[in-house]
């Protein structure tokens, strides 16, 4: 007699329904998997068998043969593990499931019995809920993230024992994981600890209001970490439907802490220089997201920028521009989301020393090859440059405590909210985002103004994209400032952001 029962894969951040048949009849002791099964789900028959003996239970010396279909979808990973012991177990007469039909299960077995973590919880039940499954039987450390989704049943169990007497028992003992109430942890980084460097703070403000992107370019020790690390702490919490796309992409990856629910914080991401394309774009043979979908809805600080290979920096090109990346392998086609405020920190020159008070050994020639490590397409998409100056004894010995991230975040969260209006009917979320019909709607300039962009995009032969990324910054300064219409002082801090070194304009 064959049995069938409902559990999941993922493929990106997207759940499969994949249902798990078992089949037992009289013939030569054998165990085969079927079904496009990868190498992590073949190896679960050594460790359903020990489960079930350890478990208490007897393993049919029988031919057994398991069939995960769809057959032409590839499977990965050891979630299947419950699903097939169980649907041995019923097989063979020692449990009756009934209604198994309205149930996902998954989870992976240890060679005692017991259930272990494992990913893409979060996207499984997303897909369960889709075909109108709302219970599910987990392992006990997926619990708190499976509860978050509203309107579905979460069983979460330690070992295969308490899943067959929850399912013996369960109209008499009836059993449901309760989601617990995490204590929110006040941050402990503020822009307050920062010396000085105010201009760089009002910077940073206005790229977190319009989530845009911004460089700092500043000697060794100026405080460019510092800042960039304090950012998170001025942006808005999540809402429910970010929470739940950044959970999706962490939960995938295995990033989600045990016991963690939802992500209700912006992440923030800092690879190290080092890091391969794949590994900042995503990739690999299971197509997991990388550090660019990692940092979505949240911050990629690329620290020591220029340090970074070149070819690393321009794969970000594309997803800095559309907020999203596709990727096409032998093993499928999957999209990731990205759309992440980008934070660059370099050196302004090979020795760190220009423009810091201390002598520079660096001819102008080794700066400008140094800086030109980023392409001007890559510099294009840049929405904000400043530069990060070191403080004298005499600065630091007056230091003043300055304004605190608590304040500055109220100030973005109401220009967001502004946002958040303006765009409703636009499927956008923030300033940076705009196309160039929205842009002549919504960043229109006097003729006062006018005339000043005008002079600049002349002199300095700026690009269109360039053109456009100032009338954006020009936007998010006017709603800080409250204001429906860019002012010409909107339009000239907003000028000032694209001053880079030696007073080019870029």
């Amino acid at each position: 007699m064959a049995t069938k029962l409902n559990t999941s894969s993922f493929l990106g951040i997207e759940g499969n329904i994949v249902s798990v048949e078992v089949d037992i009849e009289r013939g030569l002791p054998s165990f085969n998997i079927v079904g496009l099964a990868g190498t992590s789900v073949k190896e679960s028959k050594e460790r359903v068998k020990a489960s079930i003996i350890n478990s208490g239970f007897e393993f049919p010396v029988r031919k057994i043969v398991v069939n995960l279909a769809p057959a032409d979808m590839k499977k990965a990973g050891s979630l299947f593990d419950l699903p097939i012991a169980l649907g041995i177990l019923i097989c063979t007469g020692q449990m009756n499931f009934d209604d198994c039909d309205d149930f996902i299960i998954l989870g992976e077995l240890s060679l005692s019995g017991n259930l272990n973590k494992v990913r893409g919880v979060l996207p499984i039940t997303l897909e369960g809920i889709k075909n109108n499954i709302k219970n599910f039987i987990v392992p006990a450390e997926n619990a708190e993230e499976c509860s978050s989704i509203k309107g579905i049943n979460c069983y979460a169990f330690e070992n295969l024992k308490q899943i067959v007497h929850f399912i013996k028992y369960r109209n008499s003992l009836p059993y449901k994981h309760k989601k617990i109430q995490s204590k929110t942890s006040r941050p402990s980084l503020d822009f307050s600890d920062v010396f000085g460097q105010e201009s760089c703070k009002r910077a940073l403000e206005v790229a977190a209001a319009g989530n845009h992107n911004v460089l700092m370019v500043g000697p060794p020790g100026s405080g460019k970490t510092m800042l960039a690390k304090r950012v998170p702490t001025i942006l808005p919490n999540l809402s429910y439907e970010n929470s739940l796309e950044v959970t999706k992409i962490y939960s995938v990856t295995g990033n989600l802490n045990t016991g963690e629910g939802l992500i209700n914080k912006p992440p923030f991401r800092n690879p190290h220089h080092t890091s391969t394309t794949a590994a900042l774009i995503g990739g690999g043979n299971n197509l997991m997201p990388g550090e660019i979908s990692l940092a979505h809805n949240g911050v990629l600080f690329l620290d020591e920028v220029l340090e970074f290979k070149k070819n690393v920096l321009e794969v970000l090109r594309q997803p800095l521009e559309e907020k999203k990346i596709i990727l096409n392998r032998a093993a499928g086609r999957v999209s990731f989301p990205c759309n992440f405020m980008t934070i660059m920190a370099t050196n302004p020159c090979p020795c760190g020393n220009f423009a810091s008070g201390k002598p520079c050994t660096c001819t102008d020639y080794e700066r400008k090859r140094y800086i030109s490590k980023l392409s001007s397409p890559l510099m294009d998409r840049i929405d904000l440059f400043t530069f990060v100056n070191s403080l004298n004894f005499k600065d630091i010995q007056n230091y003043k405590k300055g304004e605190s991230s608590k304040s500055i975040k109220k100030r973005v969260e109401a220009s967001r909210k502004i946002q958040k209006k303006r765009f409703k009917s636009q499927g956008i979320q923030y300033n940076s985002e705009m196309n160039s019909t929205l842009i002549k709607k919504y960043c229109k300039l006097n003729k006062r103004s006018t005339e000043i962009l005008g002079k600049i995009y002349s002199k300095y032969k700026l690009t269109t994209r360039a053109y456009g990324k100032i009338l954006k910054v020009s936007r998010t300064i006017a709603d800080l400032d409250h204001s429906e219409y860019i002012e010409e002082p909107h339009l000239t801090e907003a000028l000032c952001y694209r001053k880079f070194i030696n007073d080019d304009f870029i």
